[in-house]
Order: structure tokens, then sequence, then C-alpha cells
């Protein structure tokens, strides 16, 4: 099956593609759309809360959807909710009071939190039954799976700042939606054969794992993603907006550009190194074993970047060029070790992983990216609102600090001793 399960592989893999351009795209008009709008740090924080907590659920139970009723139709599933929720959000009226349409967004973005993590588990289980078994194969689809997808997402990230900028916020999202809803409708069609049906017997239980090693790596992924989603998902937009922006709306349209352009360039620059890290690594020669040490060495390392970062913003009390220099070539070298620590978690979780539970296994391990994803939303709006830079760059190292603890706890597998 896995030789001719690879055409499957290549169409489950488009298709995640086009859904994560989307995904990135939909995340930055909805933070630039209701800043503009004077939404507060954690106003702006709330709208991605249900986002990240449909994530938990549905990674959660996704893995039991899958084991039952097959990949495909999760697949199918993620895809058809994220052209409803873009069709949802395009009704947004500006004339609702604020704490309706905070209501309203949160509610659309957790529809599409729900598809998004239908679509990734998806993919990342498929993986995982169709790679190759011999020569390392299994960590360089890995790696250029979740590389790619990052560079696609992050292009999304561009692209929705300039539809915002150029077509206003509901032409994009339709646009989004008409897009996404083609991709599923050639997908349906021409979707080859190659990934499992699904058990009848599959019992909702399996879907918290045993395995000491699946845990401890959860938790390392959830203070992982929250230190990364600390500082990414409100408090340096925001940072960059109020340094770049001259409140104009030729301001406006100049600061969404060089934001997008930021934050699309550190997610590329994150899926690149993704892809590159079987050979960063060498990870084709190396047992399990030095992988698992390697996990924590990196995780050691992406500890410094915060913890200088933070240094640098307790040094400047205002907004100064070089302190904004420094934010973004830390960030950039963040973003690569942080590369390397992500992918190396997604080796792992899957050479943890048994094939007759990986649907499972891999639900459970992202569940615990979306809690970090939320813990790192919620505190992103907290942090830079109550303390400002320093705070939230602080808050991110102690998250590094936590997953590194976490890693050293890591153990080979009886089966690869």
């Amino acid at each position: 099956m896995r030789q001719s399960g690879l055409s499957a592989y290549i169409a489950v893999t488009a298709a995640y593609w086009t859904f994560m351009l989307t995904d990135g795209a939909l995340r930055m008009l909805v933070l630039l759309h209701f800043h503009t709008l004077g939404f507060t740090p954690v106003q702006l924080a709330y709208l991605f809360v249900l986002y990240e907590l449909a994530g938990m659920v549905t990674n959660l139970s996704a893995g039991w959807i899958a084991a039952r009723f097959g990949l495909t139709a999760t697949l199918y599933a993620g895809l058809g909710l994220q052209v409803v929720a873009l069709l949802a959000l395009s009704q947004l009226d500006p004339g609702w009071a604020v704490g309706v349409s905070v209501a309203f967004v949160m509610t659309v973005q957790g529809a599409s939190g729900v598809a998004k993590d239908l679509a990734k588990m998806s993919s990342k289980s498929a993986v995982k039954l169709l790679a190759p078994s011999e020569g390392g194969a299994l960590f360089r689809w890995v790696a250029v799976l979740t590389g790619s997808k990052n560079a696609v997402k992050g292009a999304g990230f561009l692209l929705g700042a300039a539809l915002l900028a150029t077509a206003g916020f509901v032409w994009a999202v339709l646009a989004m939606a008409a897009v996404l809803a083609a991709i599923l409708v050639a997908v349906l069609i021409a979707m080859p054969p190659g990934l499992p049906r699904g058990r009848k017997g599959a019992k909702f239980a399996e879907v918290f794992s045993r395995s000491a090693n699946v845990n401890w790596l959860s938790a390392a992924r959830v203070f992982l993603f929250g230190a990364r989603d600390v500082w990414f998902v409100v408090g340096i937009p925001i940072y960059f907006y109020a340094v770049l922006s001259d409140g104009t709306e030729a301001g406006n349209r100049s600061a969404f550009f060089m934001i997008g352009t930021f934050m699309a360039g550190w997610i590329i620059l994150y899926g690149a190194v993704q892809a590159a890290a079987p050979k960063v690594l060498r990870a084709e020669t190396r047992p399990e074993a030095e992988l698992i040490r390697a996990a924590r060495s990196w995780a050691v390392l992406l500890f410094l970047v915060p913890a200088t970062l933070t240094a640098a913003a307790l040094l400047a009390s205002s907004p100064q060029p070089w302190l904004t220099a420094a934010l973004i070539a830390g960030l950039l070298v963040f973003g690569a070790i942080f590369a390397i620590n992500s992918s190396l978690h997604s080796y792992l979780i899957l050479a943890f992983s048994k094939s007759e539970r990986v649907t499972m296994d891999v639900g459970f391990y992202y569940m615990a990216n979306a809690a970090g994803r939320l813990m790192g939303t919620v505190l992103s709006g907290l942090t830079y609102q109550a303390g400002g830079l320093a705070l939230m760059l602080g808050t991110a190292a102690a998250m590094v600090g936590l997953s590194a603890l976490a890693a050293g706890r890591l153990r080979p597998e009886p089966r690869a001793a």
C-alpha cells in the first residue's frame, strides 16, 4: 500500500497546501481588520480563543473519527467546513456592537479551527501510513509535508494582508471561499485510493495515550507552541503596526504590507528550515536515541533567543529603531531554531506511534499542540497589554524552558533500542 498510495499522499498534500494558504490569509485578515476598528490586544486575542479551543477538542476526537470513518472523510470534512466558515465571515456587519462582532467572529473562527485540525490530522497521519519504511524516508516525508505547509501558510499571511489592502475584507473572504470550494470539488473527483477506510471497532477511549513518550512529547509541544504564539498572534503584529503606521489610510496600507511581509517571511523561513531538518540533523544516519537528545539540546538553544530579546526590551523604555531591528533579526533566528525543534517533534511522534493507533496518537499530540496555541494566544494579548514587549518575550522564554524540561524526559522506545 505504501508504494501504490503515493498518489494519495500527493493529493492529500496538495489539498492541505490550499487549505493552509487560506488559513494563513484568514488569520492576517481578521487580526489587521479588527485592529484598525479599534479592538484592544486582549479583544484581538479573544477572536482566536475559540479557534484554538476548538482545535483541542477536534484533535482529541479526530483521531477516533479518522480511525472509525477513514482519513479521506476527515479531509473532506475539514475542507468543506472551512468553506462554510469563510462564507459566514463575509456576512459580518460593521454596524454591529463590539460584543456581537467579537462573539460572531469567535464562533466562525471556532468552526475554522475545527476545519484546520481535521485537515491537519488527516495529512499527518497519511505520512505514517504511506511513507516507505526504509532509509529515513519517514523523517523526509514528514519534513517535506510540514515544511512546505508552513511555507504555503506564510504566503497566506502575505496574501491576507495584500487582499485586505486592495480588495477589502468581504471580497477577500469570498475569493478564498471560492478557491477552496473548487479544490474540494477537484479532490472529491480525483482522490485516488491508498488511505484506510476506517474500522468499525475503534473506541473513543483509545485516543488517550498510555505511552510515556507520547505524553511527555505532547507536554513539550504545549510549551513550544505556547512560546511561539505568545508573541506571534497579537503582540508583535500590534507592536510593528504602532511603529510603522502614521495613522493615515496610506500609512495603514503600507503597514499592512510590511507586517504581512514579515509574518509571511517568518513562516516561510520556518517551513524551509523544517524541510531541510533531516539534512541539518543528519537524521538518516542517527539512531532514535541521538535524535531524542537533539530535541533537548535544540530546546535549550531556543530558550536563549527570547531571553536575549527580553533583556533588549527592558533596556528600551519606548520603541526604538534599534529595538525593532533587534526584534526582526532575533525572531528570524527564533524561527529557524524553532523549526528544528518542531521538525524533531513531528518525527518523534510518528516514531513513537504504532501503525494501528497512529491517528489516535497524532490526534492526541496535536490536541496538545492546540492547547499550546490556545495558551499562547490568550497570553499574547494579556502580557502585551499588561507589560509590553518585555513581559511578552519573558513569558515566551519561560515556556521554552518548560518545553526543554519535558523533552528531557523522553527515552528511546524499547523496539528501537
